[in-house]
């Protein structure tokens, strides 16, 4: 029984403390802070519940989507650039 309580109490401080970074993670999207990186962590604890989860993907998507849209793809080079040439 002790151990049904502490665990219950346990699912109940990652709840709350989910909740409250999520919260936070809100605010500073209006307010200098790390509000996008919060908002993730906010949802990674409260990640046992569908709507969190569904979000956390959606989040992770769009993540991809902007890194691929930002960053270069590892595919072949322009071959219509020369090689630079360095010193020797």
């Amino acid at each position: 029984m002790l151990i049904k309580t502490l665990q219950q109490a346990k699912r109940l401080i990652k709840i709350v403390f989910g909740f409250t970074i999520l919260a936070a993670g809100l605010v500073m999207l209006v307010t200098p802070g790390p509000g996008l990186a919060a908002i993730a962590l906010g949802l990674l604890l409260l990640a046992e519940f569908a709507w969190a989860r569904s979000l956390l993907k959606h989040i992770k998507e769009q993540g991809v989507k902007l890194r691929d849209a930002v960053l270069p793809s590892n595919g072949p080079k322009n071959a219509s650039q020369p090689p630079s040439s360095s010193p020797k």
